[in-house]
């Protein structure tokens, strides 16, 4: 058939229709029959958009509000179903921690929420545009796959940011040993944490490389002080003296404020052919072993040389500090 003299398209008879309504005006018979494509499925794009925006500026504002610190720092909406073991030893540096927790966990709600409303937002044009999303899917998924295995490192680095502060297993102002590296915690992101060491040394460590973490900053840490004495020394009457020594050291401020409990004479820790250690612990708060350990072995050093025991030459009281 010459396509001059095709038949009209049938809808134009009907007024009801964009086609109709399209040939009314334009009197056009292949203005009518692409209505569809000029009028109805702009219009089904066009709404589909907006109706994306709208939801993911919905979403952004609800994922604000419910991340936002409210005032005096307090746990935002957020982070309150899920524990937080930030110490209160940290003082101020808790608000930073909590913002920067909060930030963090807001960016992945926000790019997950824009991921899956484009997403469906996109695959709502494609199906107005009559394109055949089973092949297209096909290929995303193989292309995916090809992206994860090229990319599992940085995938692994999200991941595992993502879970760790969700458990809040670190933040600002902890003292951590991550294997490579054993510092403060400066800054904890999706896929690095910053640590600051005693040096003064900044260390980046990727998210996916940390094994374990050990933290001195949760729960309580004890502080652990080793006294040597030479072999002629009386260890009865040195355990005594230094029972009691710390007993009174704790019991003063500004150790009175850090120390949780009482301390324990463990006696003999180790004999070596030097000299013969004594241990003793002391129970305090996360953080602060180290300050009570120096004030300690400050006390100690001097109620020895009082009472006349002398350490063994080259050998210096020790100490060292674990956590649960």
């Amino acid at each position: 058939m010459n396509p001059l003299f095709r038949e009209p398209p049938p809808c134009i008879k009907d007024p009801s229709t964009w086609c109709g309504q399209v040939y009314n005006v334009t009197h056009n018979e292949w203005l009518a029959g692409s209505a569809g494509w000029l009028v109805t499925k702009p219009l089904q794009i066009l709404l589909a958009v907006v109706l994306a925006v709208v939801l993911n500026w919905v979403a952004r504002r609800l994922i604000n509000r419910l991340t936002t610190l409210p005032r005096g720092g307090k746990l935002p909406a957020m982070l309150r179903p899920l524990r937080e073991r930030a110490p209160e030893v940290l003082g101020p540096v808790v608000i930073e921690r909590r913002r920067q927790r909060a930030r963090t966990i807001g960016s992945v709600l926000k790019s997950l929420a824009a991921f899956l409303i484009y997403g469906l937002a996109f695959l709502q044009v494609l199906g107005v545009l009559g394109i055949d999303l089973g092949p297209l899917l096909a290929s995303a998924g193989i292309v995916g796959v090809a992206l994860g295995f090229g990319a599992q490192n940085l995938v692994k680095d999200f991941l595992s940011g993502i879970f760790m502060m969700i458990e809040d297993q670190y933040g600002v102002g902890d003292v951590v040993d991550v294997g490579s590296a054993t510092g403060t915690v400066e800054a904890v992101g999706l896929r690095v944490t910053t640590l600051r060491d005693l040096k003064g040394t900044v260390w980046y460590v990727r998210n996916g490389e940390v094994k374990r973490v050990g933290n001195s900053s949760q729960g309580f840490a004890v502080a652990v002080v080793d006294v040597p004495l030479g072999y002629s020394a009386d260890v009865e009457r040195a355990t005594t003296l230094l029972s009691d020594t710390a007993s009174a050291a704790v019991q003063a401020a500004p150790l009175s404020d850090d120390v949780l409990e009482p301390p324990e004479m463990l006696g003999v820790e180790s004999v070596t052919p030097e000299s013969i250690e004594l241990r003793l612990t002391v129970k305090v708060r996360p953080g602060r072993q180290w300050a009570v350990q120096r004030a300690l072995r400050g006390h100690l050093l001097t109620a020895l040389e009082e009472a006349g025991f002398e350490p063994p030459m080259g050998r210096f009281m020790s100490g060292s500090a674990t956590d649960k």
